[in-house]
């Protein structure tokens, strides 16, 4: 059963009635920003206000998003099953929404996730105290002619 069923056609094709070529919500704007600085958990409370209140697929973004960031937030914890779980369904909520959705650069987020996935499976559940920070993910907008 394919949980994007408000879109038609499905919304691995980008399609309108998702929402992804509207323009970022203020909550998405400011989800991003969160993270980008590193405030995990607070772009977690943001984004899921965002994700809890839209009716459309396009709330799988925002929560791809958020899960994303959550998992940096269990390296930090030194959490690593918690990382690997969030890493992996933050991605399986991403893959529908590329390349881009609501200036979301969806492709680029999902390859720095696979790269911090791949670190913490080799740094192991023992070895991420030795994490290389310069490796977390940020969030990227496009054509929006916002800095965040």
């Amino acid at each position: 059963m394919n949980k994007f069923t408000n879109c038609s056609p499905p919304c691995n094709l980008i399609s309108m009635s998702c929402g992804c070529n509207e323009a970022p919500p203020p909550l998405l704007i400011q989800g991003v920003a969160q993270f980008n600085r590193g405030e995990f958990f607070e772009q977690h409370e943001t984004l899921e206000t965002l994700w809890r209140t839209e009716s459309r697929d396009v709330r799988y973004l925002y929560q791809g998003i958020l899960q994303i960031g959550i998992a940096v937030y269990q390296v930090k914890r030194r959490n690593h099953h918690g990382a690997v779980y969030m890493l992996t369904r933050g991605t399986h909520h991403l893959r529908p929404f590329t390349p881009q959705c609501q200036s979301v650069d969806v492709k680029d987020l999902l390859v720095q996730a696979a790269h911090l996935l791949d670190a913490v499976r080799q740094l192991g559940p023992n070895g991420l105290s030795r994490f290389d920070w310069s490796r977390t993910p940020h969030v990227r907008l496009v054509n929006t002619g916002q800095r965040i």
